[in-house]
């Protein structure tokens, strides 16, 4: 039994690695690397979208096992509908950012670390009724079910820390103001064309 459940315990920590690197995920996030300075800020962004994620999940996923039910298919639209909204928003904001910079006005000062954990809040709302589904079908006490989504939950940190990482190297390492002007500009008009996208593939 031990051993079954450290198997399943192991499939959630890979399964949410995997689902941190979802386009969604990483293009939102890669709107806040954009605009990070130092390594090390863009690091703490991944994790702690990791953790908003984490903590609406496992609030959401433990009401819903512990009452026995389901979410709504409408909810899980609207929420998906909410994070192409979002998409669209952060990439503007990033494009309009990167313009205020450039013309040497003041930068953003709203943490990047808040910042983080409201999108991936939102993320785990969206994704909340796939994890309650694969979560019941893999446990069979709640006591299990939350020790999966929050195995799941350290996946995506891990997942989203590697990333966010990776993704700042391009910004930190462009010395020209010119050139992270223009990647920073490249990653906001992405968010936007495929937060548009994504609400078309979702209504």
């Amino acid at each position: 039994m031990v051993s079954s459940l450290m198997s399943v315990l192991f499939v959630g920590l890979i399964l949410g690695i995997k689902h941190a690197i979802e386009p969604d995920h990483v293009i939102a996030v890669s709107t806040v690397a954009s605009n990070t300075k130092k390594w090390w800020r863009s690091s703490l962004a991944g994790i702690f979208w990791g953790i908003g994620h984490t903590a609406t999940l496992f609030i959401v996923g433990i009401m819903v096992i512990a009452l026995k039910g389901t979410i709504p298919e409408g909810w899980s639209l609207w929420m998906e509908v909410i994070v192409g909204v979002m998409l669209v928003y952060l990439g503007f904001k990033s494009i309009v950012l990167a313009r205020k910079q450039k013309a040497g006005h003041a930068h953003d000062q709203k943490s990047p670390y808040l910042k983080s954990v409201v999108i991936g809040s939102i993320h785990g709302l969206a994704g909340s009724g796939a994890l309650v589904l694969l979560t019941m079908s893999s446990v069979d006490h709640i006591w299990e079910g939350a020790l999966y989504i929050l195995m799941f939950g350290l996946g995506t940190v891990i997942g989203m820390l590697f990333f966010t990482t990776v993704l700042a190297v391009p910004f930190l390492l462009s010395k020209s103001k010119s050139i992270h002007y223009n990647l920073t500009r490249f990653a906001g008009l992405v968010s936007v064309v495929f937060g548009v996208y994504y609400m078309y593939s979702v209504w």
